[in-house]
């Protein structure tokens, strides 16, 4: 979630809190050691070293008759996971996700991506994986890949550490204004898993009682949802554990066009902070009332954890990972462009998220 200075901030604090005095049950993020607090309060003194950001998602930068934007981020704790597999073939499609979805939420259309990869050692083949998966995440977001920097730093790094940095345009016209309004609908796309936020929590829970290489245990108990059948069922019961947490993040780039064409108030990419982030449209009850399913990944790493769900909530996308802001005519005409995209709520006045019995 951002920090915001006066309002206005594009910086991202990749975490997710629990709400003051609320009791939880089980492991939550901050046991897992993440210290939310101490992340959030160290973005807040940068933010006001440095003064007010010019956007949310990403920054704005005014150049007349358009406006350039810029965001960056990295991959996360979900580089020890393809460490514990020594697979990084996909961790460049998340890298590139990551910015280039933050983008599209402000309406921008992204355009170029520069990486950086931290090494404690130089690797070929690793550095070629990484690149394939660079490569790739360019090709599903229809961006230029025009440059990069890889760092040696034996002192400093333990591994490899990924992180870029995304360029992007828009007009006036294109970009969202940023505030949903009390009548909206939701439309809302799906997730393709956990994505690259939360995997702190998800590691400790998953490796509490296995290991990474283990197969993904399928839970029958889902036969009754809408994976039962085995038309519908995914792959993950024939990958192992450490695979389906590697999945690489969505990339959401076919819903520009779409938004583009209608009245789009707002838009949320649904990472760090779970479903907190509708509040990033502005102060108001988002009342989701038909959320895609979870994928089986969080049940796992719910039950293994023993995490409440509120805390699986603020945390992960669990299951969609875009949210939009809408009048209902626009909408509906969205829903007809795009595939797998569906209403899954609407707005009123307030100040909470409510989904699947809980306040957020």
């Amino acid at each position: 979630m951002s920090e915001d200075a006066d309002g206005a901030s594009a910086r991202d604090t990749d975490e997710t809190s629990e709400e003051e005095g609320e009791p939880t049950e089980g492991l939550t993020y901050a046991d897992a050691g993440v210290d939310i607090d101490a992340s959030e309060a160290a973005t807040a003194a940068l933010v006001g070293a440095v003064g007010e950001f010019e956007g949310d998602y990403a920054g704005l930068v005014d150049l007349g008759d358009r406006y350039l934007a810029l965001a960056t981020d990295g991959v996360g704790t979900k580089l020890l996971v393809a460490e514990a597999l020594d697979d990084y073939s996909t961790i460049g499609i998340d890298c590139i996700a990551m910015n280039v979805n933050d983008l599209i939420a402000t309406g921008v259309t992204p355009v170029a991506f520069v990486d950086y990869l931290a090494v404690e050692a130089p690797d070929d083949r690793v550095a070629e994986e990484v690149g394939e998966g660079l490569a790739d995440g360019a090709a599903r977001a229809e961006i230029a890949l025009v440059g990069g920097e890889t760092a040696v730093m034996p002192d400093v790094i333990r591994g490899l550490d990924l992180a870029g940095a995304c360029a992007g345009v828009a007009t006036e016209s294109e970009l969202f204004d940023g505030t949903a309004r009390e009548g909206d609908l939701l439309v809302g796309l799906p997730s393709s898993g956990i994505h690259s936020n939360g995997l702190t929590l998800a590691r400790e829970a998953a490796t509490r009682n296995h290991d990474y290489t283990d197969p993904f245990p399928w839970d029958d108990r889902n036969s009754d949802d809408d994976r039962s059948s085995d038309d519908d069922r995914t792959s993950d019961d024939d990958r192992t554990i450490g695979e389906v947490l590697l999945e690489p993040t969505r990339i959401y780039r076919e819903v520009l066009a779409p938004l583009h064409a209608v009245e789009t108030h707002a838009a949320a990419h649904v990472t760090g902070g779970g479903w907190t982030n509708l509040s990033r449209m502005g102060e108001h009850r988002y009342v989701v009332d038909d959320p895609f399913e979870p994928q089986p990944i969080f049940e796992f790493i719910q039950e293994e954890g023993g995490v409440s769900d509120a805390e699986m909530h603020r945390t992960f996308n669990m299951g969609t990972g875009f949210v939009a802001a809408l009048p209902e005519p626009d909408a509906e005409a969205v829903v007809e462009e795009i595939d797998d995209a569906r209403v899954i709520g609407h707005i009123e006045a307030g100040d909470a998220v409510e989904i699947r019995g809980l306040s957020l």
